[in-house]
């Protein structure tokens, strides 16, 4: 059975001390939980935030979605994404465990190889290795001990025993909502073999010279394949990013008038990457143009980036505009107020 068309919205948390409505990481942090209550009461499905380090953006995302959780009672919190370079396996299961138990199982949890940081070999700093294999040995021991997995013996007595112990608190269904964030055709369909959710933003990195959308569109659906041929026995699901900017006054004319709304191709982390274009317009004529995207329509959630240092009230307006005059032509309706 298809998931219901979620939207949430997502955020980089970025501040700035001379520039914007959030000059502070105080503010930033503030702004994204008063977002996430606004979004809450229009009905948005979703609040999820961006994760990285050494700069003035969000990092630390647990105590942040914890504190979402306790002041929202329906929508979903997550990240997009956790850069699997700076964790602790361990200790990161013992935080996303509390967080989902403080929102009452609300938790989806992208987590990736990450993007490139602006710090020189910083995972190292954090204390670990680059090593891609490691990433993913990581991965599997972090999944392994969400699922409630022995994964340390025992002390008897001075020496291990035979018991095997698991990291608590335990969330139940936590271990199915955990997404990988994949930038490519390959690692989506590695991603279906492990059993984990897709996450895919707005950037790929390859290039087949097809439009953006139709190469996202085809890494959903090698992602399906591979699902169906892995023999999992639930229904997966599907996130997409995008920007949109409904232009409804000389505020946002000013601000993003000049987007050119086209893929853009360059070079990133080592690769020919393709960008996809933002939706930037009059709310009719984007609300057309989203519908005809071929990855939007084969996503079961649009991420919505949001210009976070433009404050809550500005946000929370561009979300309402989204919500009454775009997402309903992507097969979107609201979710109920929360009681």
């Amino acid at each position: 059975m298809a998931h219901p068309k979620r939207i949430g919205f997502l955020s980089f948390g970025a501040w700035h001390p001379g520039g914007g409505l959030t000059h502070t990481g105080a503010d930033a942090l503030h702004q994204t939980v008063e977002l996430a209550v606004a979004a809450e009461e229009l009905g948005i499905d979703g609040a999820f935030v961006r994760v990285h380090h050494f700069a003035r953006q969000l990092a630390s995302p647990f105590p942040l979605l914890a504190a979402i959780g306790v002041r929202t009672s329906r929508i979903e919190i997550g990240t997009g994404v956790i850069d699997m370079r700076y964790e602790n396996p361990l200790y990161m299961t013992e935080n996303a465990g509390a967080a989902d138990l403080l929102a009452g199982g609300r938790l989806q949890l992208g987590i990736s190889r990450g993007s490139p940081e602006p710090a020189w070999h910083g995972a190292e700093a954090f204390g670990y290795s680059l090593d891609r294999d490691q990433v993913r040995d990581k991965t599997a021991l972090f999944r392994a001990a969400i699922a409630g997995a022995g994964v340390v013996r025992a002390d008897a007595g001075g020496r291990p025993g035979d018991a095997m112990l698991a990291v608590q608190p335990q969330s139940p269904g936590l271990a199915d909502r955990i997404w990988w964030g994949s930038g490519t055709r390959q690692s989506a369909v590695w991603t279906a073999e492990q059993g984990m959710n897709l996450m895919s933003s707005t950037l790929l990195l390859e290039d087949t010279q097809v439009p953006f959308d139709e190469l996202q569109a085809e890494q959903i659906s090698l992602f399906h394949d591979a699902w169906t041929s892995a023999g999992h026995d639930r229904e997966p699901r599907v996130s997409v990013s995008r920007s949109v900017m409904p232009i409804t006054s000389d505020l946002d004319r000013r601000l993003f008038g000049g987007d050119a709304n086209e893929d853009q191709v360059g070079w990133l982390d080592g690769a020919i990457s393709r960008f996809g274009r933002s939706y930037t317009g009059e709310p009719d004529r984007i609300a057309e143009e989203l519908a005809q995207d071929a990855a939007v329509q084969a996503a079961d959630t649009i991420l919505l980036t949001v210009p976070s240092q433009l404050g809550v009230e500005y946000n929370a307006a561009m979300l309402e505009t989204i919500a009454r005059d775009i997402a309903p032509a992507i097969g979107w309706s609201p979710a109920a107020a929360p009681r």
